[in-house]
């Protein structure tokens, strides 16, 4: 029996292990390796950095759900990769090998790129359920004594939401608290305008965005490099044309919560601090083709934040391009199919679409988007606001948190709903075009 071991225990990898438990059935042996027990809801974590929700709301442990599915664990984490051996081998010093690999790690947070940015030093992250935990302390005592705030994304960066979403939905929280007046709010991103998301906008984001923040009194600066983050400000650069430095700037912030950019995890490194050779890119992203499959190693397929992804256009400061929820599902899919075609003796055929259905809450209201595919040019290009966002945001987390909870990888009316929108995750076979952006 054909062993395929799933490197990775987030929205990527859960997804992908019970996707391949239905798609693949008993004819393989499962198993997915951890450096955690717990599988954690991502989109939900500043929520909890603002005591929305508290972290075991959105948290499943994962052992007792994966035995009932026969699906193996290890919570040892993988400390190195050896694909030219078919081997992982683990922080304990055992090593585990595999017939089909699925490398669905997420990425390295890039905290060091900029002094002083990071829980551990002077700004707050929502990019771990720990980190958002920590931040909800540091909040409650900022509100006991408020005072100026900078929210944003540095350079690098490639997921912008959770960073428009903590600006808004801390906005609604001071108002909430009667505490808003006393709080001046600037919002600072790599973007080379309010609503490109790294994505060159969807719909008209940059509109519904700019709208939004003039709304909540939030003042914005873009195209903006993040020099140094201290106790009391950030200190950052406008770049302007051709790259040159503009404007300097030294912003007041009693408290800051910047998203740093990304980079591969440890085990997909080697010892120069570099992507493995054939595996990875220097930055540590897995190549893939557009069968989300490694062309030095045709046994190994990766999904979701882990991949590469060229940045969809240049822009005066570096943006990357987010790897979103329903994006992340297609590229599973599409893994799924091909695996099960290579232990059938096919060749794997299956392409994902990258579509993307996306929402940010903020609070009171949100913005939802459609882009089909992600990476323009686009067969629907749409965008909206609206309370109903929230609500479905809402609606979506314990849906999700359900499937964990219970291994449905799509359940049936899932399908439906999103073929009666006319998302979907795969290609069609015929289909022999392909959107840019594809090669890494």
């Amino acid at each position: 029996m054909p062993k395929i071991v799933v490197v990775g225990a987030g929205i990527g990898g859960i997804s992908m292990a019970y996707e391949l438990r239905t798609v693949v059935g008993r004819a393989a042996d499962i198993m997915i390796v951890s450096d955690s027990q717990w599988f954690h809801f991502v989109p939900s974590n500043p929520w909890v950095a603002l005591r929305w929700r508290k972290p075991e709301d959105i948290k499943v442990h994962l052992p007792e759900v994966l035995e009932k599915l026969g699906i193996g664990f290890d919570a040892s984490g993988a400390k190195r990769v050896h694909p030219a051996e078919n081997a992982i081998e683990l922080n304990d010093g055992r090593r585990i090998t595999y017939d089909y690999l699925v490398i669905a790690t997420g990425p390295a947070l890039a905290f060091d790129e900029v002094p002083g940015l990071g829980p551990d030093a002077h700004s707050l992250s929502v990019c771990h359920v720990d980190h958002a935990e920590a931040a909800a302390e540091r909040w409650e005592k900022f509100c006991v004594d408020p005072g100026p705030v900078v929210v944003g994304a540095v350079q690098g960066a490639s997921c912008f939401g959770p960073a428009y979403e903590f600006a808004l939905m801390l906005s609604t929280d001071l108002r909430r608290r009667k505490i808003r007046d006393r709080v001046p709010i600037t919002f600072v991103t790599a973007e080379p305008y309010i609503g490109h998301l790294g994505l060159g906008g969807v719909g008209d984001t940059k509109g519904l965005l700019e709208s939004v923040l003039r709304d909540h009194n939030i003042k914005w600066v873009t195209s903006v490099r993040i020099d140094r983050v201290e106790a009391d400000a950030v200190e950052c650069t406008e770049i302007v044309g051709e790259g040159k430095p503009g404007p300097q700037h030294r912003l007041p912030a009693r408290l800051a919560m910047l998203i740093p950019a990304f980079r591969g995890v440890s085990c997909l490194m080697g010892d120069d601090g570099k992507g493995l050779p054939g595996l990875a890119n220097p930055r540590g992203f897995v190549l893939v083709d557009k069968h989300q499959r490694n062309p030095a190693y045709g046994n190994v397929f990766a999904v979701g934040v882990c991949i590469a992804i060229p940045p969809y256009e240049q822009t005066p400061v570096p943006v990357g391009v987010p790897k979103t929820g329903y994006m992340i599902e297609s590229m599973v899919a599409a893994v799924a199919q091909n695996i099960a075609a290579l232990i059938a003796g096919r060749t794997p055929s299956s392409e994902p679409t990258w579509n993307a259905v996306c929402l940010a809450d903020f609070g009171n209201d949100g913005v939802a988007f459609v882009a089909l595919p992600q990476i323009p040019p686009r067969n629907v290009n749409w965008s909206s606001r609206g309370y109903w966002v929230h609500a479905a945001k809402v609606g979506f987390e314990k849906y999700f948190l359900h499937k964990v909870r219970s291994g449905a990888a799509e359940p049936a009316y899932e399908r439906l709903m999103m073929k009666l929108l006319g998302v979907d995750r795969l290609r069609p076979e015929h289909d022999e075009t392909q959107p840019p952006g594809r090669a890494a």
